[in-house]
């Protein structure tokens, strides 16, 4: 027997899984148990292992803990039951109709920048008006699957082109911060550690803190036909019960200013940017 699999640490019981969760959700045993409707001795004796929920029991609370579709599965197999949730590759024949939708909204979007990325943000799709942005990056960055975030702040790829790098890395930062919070995936995690060890290029200079009179942080762009300005947007499939389309997520960039909506006019190329 390999000694590694014999040594192995068995997995969490779903009380303690329940437990974590709670906590990472600030959420006091009572609390839940208001939100859920269960009385605070029966969640406590879930929590202790002392009670095996039922399974209607572990989605009422991974519900009100609002628990990703992927980590629902995990606590429904801790308790012992099948996971309930499907997931599939996009290229599925059953979300033929959410790919469309995407490739519909990404086309739309035109001739501004728009993209698709998963969980971890690795690139899924991209329209017509990504490709002069990402060509700023070394092509070694570019060779899938591809980072957007790794790709935006890594050294090689556009952080020589950001004007506003403290401004713009600060914001993404903060989201990766929010989503490993939120989610507690440890690959995200790891990819936090990794940007925030990136070194600021040269022309940053010192972070500013001042007030500022923009209402959004935007991503201020250096190209060869002058400086672009985008504001971002983030759209999510509402009611998704389907792991990969939970975890999808479509990032929009307007022109923050007419100079940028006029180059990005007389720029966009007529063939998409696909991953």
């Amino acid at each position: 027997m390999n000694s590694t699999l014999a040594h192995a640490a068995p997995p969490p019981p779903v009380g303690a899984l329940l437990r974590e969760w709670r906590q990472r959700r600030r959420m006091s045993q009572l609390d839940l148990a208001g939100e859920a409707e269960v009385s605070t001795r029966h969640l406590s004796f879930v929590e202790s292992g002392r009670s095996v929920p039922s399974r209607e029991m572990v989605m009422r609370l991974a519900e009100q803990l609002d628990v990703p579709l992927r980590e629902r599965n995990t606590l429904l197999v801790a308790a012992g039951y099948a996971p309930l949730y499907r997931e599939r590759n996009l290229a599925d024949p059953q979300l033929s109709a959410a790919r469309r939708a995407v490739e519909l909204v990404l086309k739309g979007h035109e001739p501004y920048p728009a993209l698709a990325v998963d969980r971890h943000w690795t690139m899924v799709s991209a329209n017509a008006a990504i490709a002069p942005l990402v060509a700023l990056a070394d092509p070694s960055l570019l060779e899938g699957p591809v980072n957007v975030l790794r790709l935006s702040l890594h050294p090689q790829g556009l952080a020589n082109a950001i004007v506003n790098w403290h401004e713009w890395r600060a914001h993404l930062l903060a989201r990766v911060r929010r989503q490993v919070e939120v989610s507690g995936d440890a690959t995200l995690g790891a990819l936090l550690r990794e940007l925030e060890a990136y070194p600021a290029p040269a022309h940053a200079g010192a972070p500013t803190h001042g007030e500022t009179d923009a209402v959004v942080v935007p991503l201020q762009l250096r190209m060869p036909s002058g400086v672009l300005s985008f504001f971002s947007t983030t759209t999510v499939f509402g009611t998704p019960v389907d792991i990969t389309l939970s975890e999808l997520a479509l990032e929009a960039f307007f022109p923050a200013d007419a100079a940028t909506a006029e180059a990005l006019r007389q720029s966009v190329q007529a063939d998409s940017y696909k991953i």
